[in-house]
């Protein structure tokens, strides 16, 4: 049973993935959360989430380990077919952070992360969202047609953490989300510090909350609010 009430964590992110049918979202989710690859996946239909808990350390400026946080995920799959778009950017407001992928052995895959992008500027909290790029497959080498060298250009065209992964054999999937919960914590705790007006415990557009356990406040805002875009 994966719900879970709010003493059992400190923080409850969303996440979403992004990109075309086929290029591995929903095994790159369950690679991360199971630790398995499963080849006989369908496409998602519409949306689908999985659930996963982790410790979160934080950095403090002086280079020291601040204290942890437990944090509940979030992870929303979505369909990368065109009839289900309006479905999937209906989820984009909610997200605090997304994992746009493409696969490594398809250039139409890659080509279309600028659109992905562009409909994250266009419907995400900001237009300045926390985002990580991912090249899927990486352990299809032999197929490859878009090359490292490519993929991270184009990544830093947009100011983006670029990595290799694969959900066949778990390469970077963990190092990839860690990166990502990482940035989305240290916006959190930025808005922290130049905001002390916000109560101890707010919710984020309902389906996202930001969770610092205290017993009687809550408050419903917009992430975007807060985000310091």
């Amino acid at each position: 049973n994966n719900t879970s009430n709010s003493s059992d964590y400190d923080y409850l992110i969303k996440f979403l993935t992004l990109g075309d049918s086929g290029v591995g979202k929903t095994s790159f989710l369950y690679q991360y959360t199971d630790g398995s690859f499963n080849t006989k996946f369908i496409s998602t239909v519409g949306i689908d989430f999985r659930e996963k808990r982790v410790v979160y350390r934080s950095q403090k400026s002086d280079g020291m380990t601040g204290r942890s946080q437990r944090v509940h995920l979030q992870l929303w799959d979505t369909a990368g077919q065109e009839r289900f778009r309006s479905l999937t950017t209906a989820f984009f407001r909610d997200a605090m952070g997304f994992i746009v992928l493409f696969d490594i052995t398809s250039e139409k895959s890659f080509l279309n992360v600028r659109n992905w992008l562009e409909q994250l500027k266009t419907h995400a909290y900001c237009d300045d969202p926390d985002v990580v790029l991912c090249g899927n497959k990486a352990d299809a080498y032999e197929r490859r047609v878009v090359s490292e060298e490519r993929a991270r250009q184009e990544a830093e065209k947009y100011g983006l953490k670029y990595f290799e992964t694969s959900a066949a054999t778990g390469q970077n999937v963990s190092k990839s989300m860690e990166t990502l919960l990482d940035l989305v914590m240290s916006r959190m705790q930025r808005v922290v510090e130049t905001s002390p007006q916000l109560p101890n415990r707010y919710y984020l557009n309902d389906s996202i909350k930001l969770e610092t356990n205290a017993q009687n406040e809550n408050q419903t805002s917009n992430y975007s609010k807060y985000c310091n875009c």
